[in-house]
């Protein structure tokens, strides 16, 4: 028999998909405010080399930047962090109801890399009030590493690169 343990804290990140004209630094001020401090960020990205999934409703032109925070969090606030992160989008939406920024948060280990989505898939985990976790990238040959499903824009190296950098910050703050 197994003997169930508490899962040490995680670092959380989110990654902020955004029209051109958003204040992306109200967008951050108000993660933070939700989450903790910002304690790294990628570089802002062209979202539109990778797909056009969201450009029906918040057009073209699209831009995204992955964010980390501090200090880690227990990883069963990732369904609240979702359930957050939903209301902030419907705050900054346009009248008709169409987002102008999509906010994926997750949840970094040593292992793995878990996005928070509303929709279910094979892959995908149920956990609790309509949020489903998806392990997109596992710790591989030293680095995070892409599965099937993951999207493309999870797979480029500045991705890959920048949630390396995260798991090193989770290990410092894991010894402190």
């Amino acid at each position: 028999m197994g003997i169930a343990k508490i899962h040490p804290p995680v670092k959380y990140f989110a990654a902020v998909c955004f029209v051109r004209d958003i204040d992306l630094e109200s967008i951050l001020s108000r993660l933070e405010t939700m989450y903790g401090h910002t304690d790294l960020q990628s570089p802002v990205f062209e979202f539109d080399l990778f797909t056009d999934y969201y450009s029906s409703e918040m057009g073209t032109h699209l831009k995204k930047i992955f964010v980390s925070f501090e200090p880690p969090h227990p990883a069963e606030q990732l369904v609240e962090f979702k359930l957050q992160s939903n209301r902030l989008e419907e705050e900054y939406a346009l009248e008709n109801g169409k987002r102008r920024i999509n906010i994926d948060p997750g949840y970094l280990t040593e292992a793995k890399v878990v996005l928070a989505t509303t929709k279910d898939y094979s892959h995908r985990l149920y956990l609790g009030q309509g949020i489903f976790g998806d392990v997109h990238l596992i710790y591989q040959n030293r680095h995070y590493q892409a599965q099937p499903w993951t999207y493309p824009d999870y797979n480029q190296p500045l991705a890959r690169d920048f949630f390396d950098s995260v798991r090193k910050k989770y290990r410092e703050q894991k010894r402190q």
